[in-house]
């Protein structure tokens, strides 16, 4: 499985494809290729360390071939991708190094480096990391002010903690700065969040599936993020996705929910992408992509 050049949101997607053309191969050996990839962001990262573990449930060894590119080796190593991977993947080479390794500095344009969330407890912990980090970057290279930042902290929030309440699964989240040069010529942040869980079509079924004159995947992502759709009773729960999607649209965001064998989600002007897709390959639980642009000012 040969990855692309650029490994984003959209293009694991190819990956995924991949992975469903070999679904029925006989070897339990599935080796994703790096070799030759340029650029990775944390929804990258993220989707590969998942993948890395659904091959594991499912029977499977999977090996990664590293990239010959040492940037991009060093900013995997930044973002803590190792950490994670190495007890998911037979690497190659084993024996790689990486030389003069990206400090740290506080000034740094990463917000939140690959992290687990596994309870209430890693939520809390992964929101105040981001909100001391927040005002560096979101405040001097997006131009966010003080209520916007607190916005942002709060959607933040509530699509991790999605992941103890919903999937009966771990997840992972990413946060970084970017210049989006080809295609908005502004900085961004860019957010991935992802979990194997039950996803969002086995959460809303008990309530929902009888009522839909087609319940799929697809109905119902729209229903949890257009609609505040909730396995849950409770007066304000299932709100969300709903409320974190109402303020990236008024943030001129790009925001994209892909869950079971479909995805959706709001994609503003500067994007071309469709804004939905159905009969994709199967992956489970929910992966979130979240996609602010800096403020004109």
């Amino acid at each position: 499985m040969k990855a692309p050049l650029s490994l984003h949101e959209g293009s694991f997607e190819y990956l995924l494809s991949q992975w469903g053309q070999r679904l029925s191969y006989p070897s339990d050996i599935v080796k994703i290729n790096l070799r030759d990839t340029k650029f990775i962001d944390p929804f990258g990262m993220v989707g590969l360390i998942q993948f890395g573990r659904y091959l594991r449930l499912n029977g499977r060894n999977p090996f990664l071939l590293l990239p010959n590119s040492l940037d991009v080796l060093r900013y995997l190593d930044r973002m803590d991708f190792f950490k994670y991977v190495q007890n998911l993947f037979y690497l190659e080479p084993q024996d790689f190094t990486i030389e003069e390794k990206y400090l740290r500095r506080h000034h740094s344009d990463v917000l939140l480096e690959i992290t687990s969330i596994e309870n209430t407890d890693d939520v809390h912990i992964i929101v105040e990391k981001v909100r001391e980090r927040a005002e560096n970057i979101l405040n001097i290279h997006l131009h966010y002010g003080p209520m916007e930042i607190d916005s942002f902290v709060v959607a933040l929030s509530e699509i991790c903690q999605n992941i103890p309440e919903h999937s009966k699964d771990m997840g992972f989240v990413g946060i970084q700065k970017y210049f989006y040069g080809k295609k908005l010529k502004k900085n961004v942040v860019k957010i991935a969040v992802m979990d194997l869980g039950i996803g969002i079509k086995e959460s809303l079924s008990p309530k929902y599936a009888s009522y839909a004159s087609h319940w799929s995947d697809l109905t119902a992502i729209h229903l949890a993020l257009f609609k505040g759709c909730s396995r849950y009773d409770d007066p304000g729960r299932g709100q969300g996705l709903t409320n974190v999607r109402k303020w990236v649209q008024k943030w001129n965001g790009k925001m994209v929910i892909r869950s079971g064998t479909a995805y959706t989600g709001l994609i503003p002007t500067w994007e071309f992408a469709p804004y939905k897709r159905s009969s994709l390959t199967f992956f489970p639980g929910t992966l979130v992509s979240l996609i602010l642009p800096e403020k004109s000012l």
